[in-house]
């Protein structure tokens, strides 16, 4: 019988270990499957409904007039997150683009946001002003104000404090996924309380969701609990592993019309904007979302189950709820999680003989150290662990565009940690 040995070396006692995680992940993966099929399913008729056809993959240059493609992106894209309409561009660079594009399109001058998840993004601290010279154009500058309501010690929204302290706020700012925290992502439950506590202390408020790194985990969306517009990037779950660049705004259509005439300018807004042949990808990224994100789920569950059992504290939990597809690995030392990082580049289809080294990334406060061997760069929906080096040394790892292929990268991580002498396998039976 063929084994993996015929192509990389590993522990037998790890494999060992590996095939018992994996055994534990069944009833997991039967829900993710489960989940993956109705999303695909609501995919599909969004697609038939909108009529999409080969005269959506054309070519439009300059001003972009009567772009077909560009416009039945945004319906279909609406239709599947259950809002009144969609921004879908090409020329997003990034999630921190199109949410910082959102912010400046909604806010005035005089306007205040409130952080009800707590302290957001690292990237986003320059373009709020948290951080930063003055001067530079971040939204202080332009005299909008900003509040930060703390977690609660168990890592969950402070909801009688955001009673207390959304009043005025012209935004309040949920962000799904964890950034560089401890906290589990919050699921769509847990937004719709949110937004239940948000409109009745406040119903004038914009509710915002930093949607990056959560479609397509759950049967539903946030729009479809309460919230006004969303965000993502298609680098990430919304691109399928086949958009290379890109993002999402996606809401009530007088904020995403705000949100058009900030990206392109006023007046103008949705009715311009080239495509250059990036049509076929983004559709086509969405098509395969679904199961691409459920791939990207089994390797969080199966990673976060394996290193558990070496002795990590892992969140979520192989069996918890999930919001988005990340999982976070508390490695304890730098040494453990440079160790890590670098195993699992060993495991990328792309520059796998690349070594990552900790290094001053732009927008951090802290050398980072990232592993991502990816077919588009910096795309997180492909399997990459990424880390800034301070307590607790916890690694953040998501993607996976093949479930089988990503089992085999989680598996030379922890190889190369017990090749280092870093973690030990114990009594485990050959």
């Amino acid at each position: 019988m063929r084994e993996l040995s015929d192509f990389f070396q590993i522990d037998k006692k790890l494999q060992k270990l590996a095939d018992k995680a994996e055994s534990n992940c069944k009833e997991c993966f039967a829900q993710i499957e489960k989940t993956a099929a109705y999303n695909s399913a609501k995919v599909l008729k969004a697609f038939a409904d909108q009529r999409v056809s080969e005269a959506c993959f054309g070519i439009s240059t300059g001003y972009g007039y009567g772009d077909l493609g560009r416009d039945v992106l945004d319906q279909v894209w609406s239709q599947v997150l259950g809002t009144e309409d969609a921004l879908v561009r090409h020329n997003f660079v990034s999630g921190t683009h199109a949410l910082s594009v959102a912010l400046f399109g909604l806010l005035r001058p005089g306007d205040q946001i409130v952080f009800v998840t707590g302290t957001p993004y690292d990237t986003l601290h320059e373009v709020i002003g948290i951080t930063g010279n003055s001067g530079n154009g971040s939204l202080k500058d332009f005299e909008v104000t900003h509040k930060i309501i703390d977690l609660d010690q168990n890592g969950k929204v402070d909801l009688e404090s955001v009673r207390k302290n959304i009043a005025g706020a012209k935004i309040a700012y949920i962000q799904r996924s964890r950034g560089y925290s401890l906290r589990v992502a919050f699921t769509v439950s847990e937004i719709a309380e949110m937004c239940q506590v948000i409109r009745k202390a406040n119903p004038e408020a914009i509710i915002m969701v930093d949607n990056c790194y959560g479609e397509f985990v759950e049967e539903i969306e946030p729009p479809q609990v309460g919230a006004d517009i969303i965000i993502g990037s298609m680098i990430k779950n919304a691109g399928g592993g086949i958009a290379r660049t890109g993002g999402y705004i996606a809401g009530k259509s007088d904020l995403v019309r705000l949100c058009a005439y900030r990206l392109t300018c006023v007046g103008l807004g949705k009715e311009v904007g080239c495509t250059l042949g990036m049509n076929r990808e983004l559709f086509q990224g969405l098509y395969l979302a679904p199961d691409v994100t459920a791939n990207a789920l089994k390797t969080a569950c199966f990673a976060s189950e394996l290193f558990t059992a070496l002795g990590f504290h892992c969140t979520p939990a192989r069996n918890a709820p999930r919001g988005d597809i990340v999982t976070a690995i508390a490695l304890e030392t730098p040494e453990n999680l440079v160790a890590f990082c670098q195993g699992i580049q060993k495991g990328s289809p792309v520059d796998a003989h690349v070594t990552p080294e900790p290094w001053d990334m732009p927008g951090y406060d802290s050398k980072v150290i990232m592993a991502a061997g990816a077919f588009t760069n910096g795309a997180s929906i492909e399997l990459s662990a990424d880390a800034p080096l301070r307590e607790p040394y916890a690694v953040w790892m998501q993607g996976g565009l093949s479930w089988h292929s990503a089992r085999i990268s989680i598996l030379l991580a922890a190889q190369e940690m017990l090749s280092r002498n870093l973690i030990h396998l114990g009594n485990i039976a050959e």
